[in-house]
């Protein structure tokens, strides 16, 4: 059996590929289980920077696998599957909250929790060829993998309901209107946009750019006093770092910094 998570590795950055191109790599257990391990390895080495996710083939991920769901393999309680379930979903969480800057490149469909996935991440880079489905409706689900949360954030309540009510897709230009994505590029192109941003990304003072991804995620959902306590912690802890150090260096000597992520 071909191997259905691909992991790669070139200058601090972590490429992680879904591999079941045949199915728009659609999600499967060993997959999922795959991805658990890869965030919790990848988000605790000193020596990896920046995690990219992407599809190998032509889509990101087509979410679950509806095949294997109508062939009705599983034979779980409800509780059973709800707890595996959410076990699975801790790929969304990791992604999200890893100490690293975490970049989806969506190369083609990314539907259902592929698409939350995807949303989970930092920043997401897209080819003309991507499309964007929540797709839940047309399979009578109601979603997962933390996707009405995420598309809250980047478009608003409102749009995020329209866009899980209705099902419609969106292409790579609509979602960088909506700010879903960042960049778009051809598709020939991608892989060398993605790269670059994230090579950029990993140059950078890699604890502050940890310390600044949760920052922004105690934004979300806490108050401004909550979020001040955290940022002045965070700056003064900044302050003792090698980076920090470097970059007042730099700064004096006009020259450009060399951050070591230490």
């Amino acid at each position: 059996m071909p191997q259905e998570l691909i992991e790669s590795v070139t200058d601090r950055v972590a490429t992680l590929t879904l591999n079941r191109p045949d199915r728009l790599n659609a999600l499967s257990g060993p997959m999922l289980e795959g991805l658990l391990e890869a965030l919790l390895r990848l988000g605790a080495d000193p020596a990896i920077a920046v995690v990219i996710l992407t599809g190998a083939g032509r889509g990101f991920c087509a979410g679950g696998d509806v095949k294997s769901m109508a062939e009705g393999s599983s034979q779980l309680g409800a509780e059973d599957a709800v707890q595996r379930l959410r076990g699975r979903m801790e790929v969304s969480r990791l992604l999200h909250e890893i100490p690293k800057p975490t970049i989806a490149m969506v190369n083609g469909p990314a539907a259902g929790a592929g698409l939350a996935m995807a949303l989970a991440c930092d920043l997401r880079v897209a080819s003309d060829s991507a499309r964007f489905i929540t797709a839940f409706v047309k399979v009578g689900f109601s979603g997962d993998f933390g996707g009405c949360y995420f598309l809250s954030k980047l478009v608003g309540t409102g749009k995020a309901r329209e866009l899980y009510y209705t099902g419609d897709p969106l292409n790579a230009a609509e979602a960088l209107a909506l700010g879903i994505v960042s960049q778009v590029t051809p598709d020939a192109e991608l892989a060398q946009a993605t790269m670059t941003l994230a090579l950029r990304l990993a140059r950078g003072p890699g604890v502050a750019l940890g310390l600044m991804k949760k920052n922004f995620n105690a934004a979300e959902s806490g108050s401004l006093a909550e979020l001040l306590d955290l940022e002045a912690l965070h700056q003064v802890t900044a302050a003792k770092t090698e980076d920090h150090q470097e970059a007042a260096r730099a700064f004096v000597e006009k020259r450009p910094p060399l951050f070591k992520g230490r």
